[in-house]
């Protein structure tokens, strides 16, 4: 049995997710189950998941058995490009082909790597995700407040998030704006995908725009803003209009990604690359606007064209 006090890093976080990260690894319906049983207490008293805690608020948690995880590897410690830090906030340039946190068939990822270099870091969270085959701006916050401060931004959409996108064919010009809902869904496998959902009431809006940077004779780059932050948004808008990203594995051209694979410049990589993002910071509402050069590859892959 623990009995845990709520310190100001754990403020204003719901009960399902303070639990989750207190019990790391123990499968999501246990801890539900043992919320909805009433044998996690918060002040003694009965709650439900989404009670939020407050500062000096005991919880009581049950004993669970956790995975055995000796025979996991653990993460090496890494650091990552920096773009911007300070006592609320980092960002960093997040390369492509490392997955921002582990799971789903990944030991590790970003935020593992960087607690594992940081042991001295009272709280280190994601505060959004990147695809892990998209490089550029990733955000993570240092302090609770700070968390749910820019959550609150993105979810109200004053977050300025402008990617690069090498697409198949020529993009029209006329064609800004991409306002088509989107279905996340399992495959066969067990793989997160996405569908779009034209006239179905289970789809989600997703609003996508859309403008021309620059064109080549097989290609078009994109600078494409997201409005919505929907799972794999920009990949399925982009196959939707017939233009799929270079290099998507998911939901690209497969014969063109072999091609340009096993090209001079082996460009084997998803050419999407979050390049600006823009957010007012947490603490002193001033607006920061950071961005992030294009990788050595494709600025290579672009001069080839």
């Amino acid at each position: 049995m623990q009995r845990l006090v709520i310190d100001e890093n754990s403020a204003g976080q719901r009960l399902d997710n303070f639990l989750l990260r207190v019990l790391k690894g123990v499968p999501k319906t246990h801890v539900y189950r043992v919320i909805r049983s009433g044998e996690v207490r918060v002040n003694k008293g009965r709650a439900g998941a989404d009670t939020r805690l407050e500062l000096g608020d005991e919880v009581r948690v049950p004993p669970v058995r956790l995975p055995d995880r000796q025979d996991a590897p653990a993460a090496p410690p890494r650091e990552f490009p920096l773009l911007y830090e300070d006592d609320h906030l980092l960002a960093i340039d997040k390369p492509a082909g490392v997955a921002v946190h582990g799971g789903s068939g990944v030991s590790f990822g970003v935020i593992e790597q960087l607690r594992r270099a940081r042991p001295q870091a009272k709280f280190l969270e994601l505060v959004h995700r990147l695809d892990k085959e998209t490089s550029g701006i990733l955000l993570l916050a240092k302090k609770r407040s700070a968390l749910t401060a820019l959550q609150d931004q993105f979810r109200a959409r004053d977050t300025g998030k402008t990617y690069a996108a090498l697409v198949i064919g020529a993009w029209p010009a006329s064609r800004k704006v991409i306002d088509v809902p989107l279905h996340k869904f399992l495959d066969a496998a067990g793989e997160r995908r996405v569908r779009t959902a034209v006239g179905e009431d289970e789809g989600k809006r997703s609003i996508t725009l859309v403008k021309v940077a620059a064109t080549y004779a097989r290609f078009s780059l994109l600078d494409v803003t997201i409005k919505t932050g929907r799972t794999h948004q920009i990949r399925v808008h982009l196959q939707h209009e017939g233009h799929p990203i270079v290099g998507d594995p998911k939901y690209g051209d497969f014969e063109l990604n072999r091609e340009v694979a096993r090209g001079p410049l082996r460009f084997g990589r998803m050419f999407l690359h979050a390049r600006r993002l823009a957010f007012d910071h947490p603490a002193t509402g001033q607006r920061i606007e950071l961005a992030a050069d294009l990788p050595t590859e494709c600025q290579q892959l672009l001069a080839s064209l």
